[in-house]
């Protein structure tokens, strides 16, 4: 993974509004979602060093993730977002696909 572009990742994650996706998600060990099925209607991301994205879906839920520091665009359309912190550890992770993620 690479340090975030916040250009790179707002071009990548407005590839997804629109359409219908399926989502990963997890905060360190108090939360995870796998495979919930959305349509996005916005995307955005802000901040500096540590960027924090937010998705809107069917114009009435938001999913927003702080603290993420890398991302990677997969050669499966995926767009891979993943906080780490200063010792190396993942503590988020937001993953986003238009095929489920495998089980």
């Amino acid at each position: 993974m690479n340090p975030i572009n916040r250009m790179e990742v707002e071009t990548e994650l407005r590839k997804f509004v629109g359409a219908e996706v399926y989502i990963h998600s997890e905060a360190t060990s108090f939360m995870f979602v796998r495979n919930f099925k959305v349509r996005v209607t916005h995307a955005y991301i802000a901040g500096e060093e540590s960027f924090r994205a937010a998705l809107r879906f069917d114009s009435h839920g938001w999913l927003r993730m702080e603290a993420l520091t890398h991302f990677e665009a997969d050669g499966q359309g995926r767009l891979l977002l993943a906080g780490y912190d200063d010792r190396g550890r993942m503590n988020v992770a937001l993953h986003i696909g238009r095929e489920p993620f495998p089980e």
